[in-house]
């Protein structure tokens, strides 16, 4: 039963639609052409175009889809029936600079007719407009032409259990559709002639108009089932007229909305959208245009694409993409797709941001961080935007990642405000030593292990938090957490190199993607040219230095590594022999070989398996090298401008391989996410490194520390995640616990013992103890047990580590 009475047609006039529940609800394409938002947080909607339509409208959270699409169908009656997506070819433009406004246009076969639409929120209300005027070219089909909005409910990120009625309120023919609490409002400026809700592939609009020509169908009520909106437009004669969609917590409350915003004329909304936007803009010094190939267009826009990924209630919550990776074959069992928030990628969005001279936006996405900061200092995999994880993994460089945010607000522009970010970085840098230096995932989400990039964040984020320890005056905290980087520092290579590579000839020495372990188990000792590396997504087994990415590229972006650093110029011959592509635009790369998460080679969608293909960030993590190695990083800001569709999205991923169908051409967007935020966030960050002449990522503490200093570390750690067999002679070792304890200990092979009781470093949480190693000569051993001062229990074995 319809719990809205207010909106139940008459007894007399009820009909119900066939074919319930519907065809098995599907998302769709993932190739947005454009997106937006009013700039205002009254208005809680988002929407996204692809195919020359609107697709996902967001609401009341930039991760909550309500729509699979909303188009017109147009036809004579008599001769053709035109879907707009299908049948008509698209343009799209942006009319006003610093906007994600749009204007479509959607021109029939031959040129007889076409649509010219323009989208964007209300300013200050939770509707989409769209206005719309239909110029006709063909004198024949003047006055003939009918048209139809076709709007497909999703509502509160389902397709499935939506109901949907015909409604008047307000004096105003509307269509009403609802689930889960939140309710939906289709209406038109010039009214309705017809109106039917029906379920999809039985009863909707489509199947009714198609059939033969006509809106034979109008049924005033379908529930529970995958459904679809139809309403035949009442034409004004000069072809002009506005399409609102509103969305909110109840039918009358929508209603109002709805007609409140098209008792507005639509320019009026426009001028309100535009200026907000515009106002929004930062000073004029942070124009790079100068350092861009296309004067600064994708610059402006990839700043626009950004903001519009904030929440308005969970301000500073950016999810990573409004789109779901080849959502036309995607259900609602998919419920995440990429509108969720990945600590990397806001991280990545909130600096690249800041990079464009804003501050609020990235100091909120800090703020936002701490809040959603687990007890033991990590952060969720990833997370719907009121904080609540999604998917389950843990990966190292997204615990450290929030430390770099919080150094580069502090450091570029005192963006901080009265923001104290200490107790999280304290609490996260406590997991980083507890918990490293094996990640149970490296970026890409695949594999667990020694992972060059998630050392390098990790590394990175280290050195940062120490500066902020010694700002407190917390030197011996400041002491402690770099003796950790540096210990983490000295063994890179001896963790993600291998000497025995057998992909370019002469080249055996190579960083790999990543050296496998078991999280939870490490081998504390890993030989990368012997270990099999299980490769994610079908992509098989693999010899771990067989298998190469650009991850050891932040190495140098961060400061860690210099450019001319022997094993990195090594490394990079061998990835561009083996994962870079050619592309018509210019360079790109895969993340690395046989890479199964992409569109498969037949063309179709990724469904568990598929080849990855190249991905528009490596272009840009191609271009910080070079700019840190002396040269012009402007081909790869250039390539990366052209990636772009002709709505300026950057992809996810781009075809690389030979056309197949179609829309696969080489340098085009695969099925993948487009707009993919951090692709958006790396060109912009590019640009501004560029400006700079240094890389906006890199920290001068670290560079200092690493390349200008090459500091070496005194002791060599032991924990029980990461537990030494054998360290090199010279060194102290150091034990690093979870709880307090007295350790016993010998040098002489338990000749004798020592006991020393663990010192609490209070800021991180942790306790630690120093054994005397540094005068061992290589042969002799250390070896230790534990009592447990808070659970009196001994360990109940010993462990041994030995000088080499």
């Amino acid at each position: 039963m319809n719990p809205h009475p207010s909106s139940q047609p008459d007894a007399g006039t009820a009909s119900t639609a066939f074919g319930a529940p519907g065809i098995p609800p599907r998302w769709t394409s993932s190739a947005k052409e454009g997106l937006g938002t009013s700039y205002h947080t009254s208005c809680r909607v988002w929407f996204t175009l692809s195919h020359g339509i609107i697709n996902e409208i967001y609401y009341p959270h930039v991760d909550q889809p309500n729509t699979r699409d909303c188009q017109l169908l147009i036809t004579d009656g008599k001769t053709f029936f035109h879907e707009e997506k299908r049948d008509l070819s698209h343009e799209i433009s942006y009319p006003e600079k610093d906007c994600p406004f749009y204007q479509v246009i959607n021109t029939a076969p031959e040129g007889r007719y076409r649509l010219v639409k323009q989208i964007l929120t209300d300013p200050h209300r939770s509707v989409l407009l769209m206005q719309v005027r239909l110029e006709v070219k063909d004198e024949a089909l003047k006055g003939k032409l009918r048209l139809y909005v076709l709007l497909a409910p999703h509502i509160a990120g389902r397709g499935e259990g939506n109901s949907g009625w015909c409604c008047d309120l307000g004096g105003a023919e509307l269509l009403h559709a609802e689930r889960a609490g939140t309710h939906l409002l289709l209406g038109c400026s010039s009214g309705f002639t017809k109106r039917s809700v029906g379920f999809a592939g039985a009863s909707d609009g489509w199947q009714d108009l198609s059939e033969n020509l006509q809106m034979d169908w109008q049924f005033r009520a379908a529930e529970h089932g995958n459904i679809a909106l139809t309403g035949e437009i009442r034409l004004p004669e000069n072809g002009k007229f506005t399409v609102a969609v509103g969305v909110g917590g109840s039918c009358q409350s929508t209603a109002a909305k709805l007609l409140q915003s098209l008792a507005t004329p639509f320019e009026i909304h426009r001028e309100g959208y535009v200026r907000q936007w515009q106002r929004a803009v930062i000073d004029a010094k942070y124009d790079f245009s100068h350092n861009t190939a296309d004067h600064g267009s994708m610059y402006r826009l990839s700043r626009c694409i950004l903001l519009s990924h904030e929440d308005k209630i969970f301000q500073g919550a950016l999810v990573a993409s409004m789109s779901i990776p080849w959502g036309e074959s995607k259900g609602d069992d998919d419920l995440g797709g990429y509108h969720l928030v990945w600590t990397r990628d806001l991280v990545q969005s909130a600096s690249a941001l800041l990079a464009t001279g804003q501050h609020s936006t990235p100091l909120r996405a800090l703020i936002w961080l701490s809040t959603i900061q687990g007890r033991d200092g990590s952060f969720p995999q990833n997370s719907w935007i009121n904080g609540n994880a999604y998917w389950p993994g843990m990966q190292l460089d997204e615990v450290a990642a929030p430390i770099l945010l919080a150094w580069r607000l502090k450091h570029k522009g005192n963006g901080l405000g009265l923001f104290d970010p200490w107790n999280m970085i304290r609490h996260a840098v406590g997991h980083l030593i507890q918990n490293g230096p094996v990640t149970m995932q490296e970026r890409w989400e695949e594999n667990a292990g020694y992972s060059p990039s998630t050392l390098a964040t990790v590394i990175a984020g280290l050195v940062a938090a120490a500066e902020f320890a010694q700002e407190r005056d917390l030197g011996d905290t400041s002491d402690f957490i770099l003796a950790y980087a540096d210990w983490l520092s000295d063994h890179l290579e001896e963790w993600t190199v291998t000497t025995r590579g057998d992909l370019v000839p002469g080249r055996s020495r190579h960083y790999v993607r990543i050296t496998p372990a078991d999280p939870l188990a490490p081998d504390p000792h890993p030989d990368p040219d012997s270990l099999v590396l299980l490769v994610a997504n079908g992509g098989g087994y693999h010899p771990a230095r067989n298998v190469v990415g650009g991850d050891f590229l932040h190495l140098v972006r961060l400061g860690i590594r210099p450019a001319d650093d022997p094993v990195i110029l090594e490394s990079l011959e061998v990835i561009d022999r083996v994962i870079k592509r050619d592309l018509p635009q210019g360079p790109g790369w895969r993340r690395y070989n046989h890479d199964g998460y992409g569109q498969k080679s037949d063309g179709g969608p990724f469904d568990g398996g598929g080849v990855g293909r190249s991905w528009p960030i490596l272009t840009g993590e191609r271009g910080h090298y070079e700019l840190a190695a002396g040269r012009d990083p402007m081909p790869y800001i250039k390539a990366m401008e052209e990636f772009a569709n002709d709505g300026g999205m950057i992809s996810e991923q781009l075809w690389d391989d030979a056309p197949s169908g179609e829309h696969l051409r080489p340098g085009c967007p695969t099925g993948a996410a487009m707009p993919l935020c951090w692709s958006h966030a790396e060109y912009v960050s590019l640009v501004r490194s560029r400006n700079d002449g240094v890389c906006f990522d890199l920290l001068p503490p670290v560079r200092d520390r690493y390349v200008i200093r090459r500091t070496h570390g005194r002791h060599e750690i032991w924990s029980f995640r990461h537990p030494l067999r054998h360290m090199h002679d010279g060194k102290t070792l150091r034990i690093v616990l979870n709880a307090g304890a007295r350790v016993v200990w010998s040098l002489d092979g338990w000749q004798s013992t020592q006991e020393t009781e663990t010192t609490r470093n209070e800021a991180l949480g942790l306790w630690y103890v120093d054994l005397p190693t540094a005068d061992l000569h290589v042969g002799g051993a250390a070896e230790f047990t534990f009592y447990w001062l808070a659970s009196n229990h001994w360990e109940g074995h010993n462990s041994r580590v030995e000088m080499v």
